[in-house]
């Protein structure tokens, strides 16, 4: 069971930074299917706050759960891991 306060963190890469200070995380996952035993393919796309607007298409980043910030941001950027090799 998770500590008291603690908040949950994902690593995931970046597929949209075009709204300001937003970046659009995309985490995949592998889970058991609970009848086949089978581990299945997951994906889902956080909308994560970026004050700085620090982080690039490409790019693999740490989110953080966080309060709502607007009607669908309820994560923020904790950290960049891995900066993209693509230049703009």
């Amino acid at each position: 069971m998770a500590e008291r306060g603690s908040r949950k963190k994902l690593v995931g890469e970046v597929v949209s930074n075009s709204m300001d200070k937003t970046a659009m995380v995309l985490v995949k996952r592998l889970t058991k299917h609970s009848a086949y035993n089978k581990y299945v393919k997951r994906r889902a796309k956080y909308m994560a706050h970026d004050p700085k607007n620090a982080c690039q298409i490409g790019d693999k980043v740490r989110i953080i759960e966080s309060r709502p910030i607007s009607k669908q941001k309820r994560w923020r950027v904790f950290e960049i891991i891995e900066k993209s090799s693509i230049e703009d």
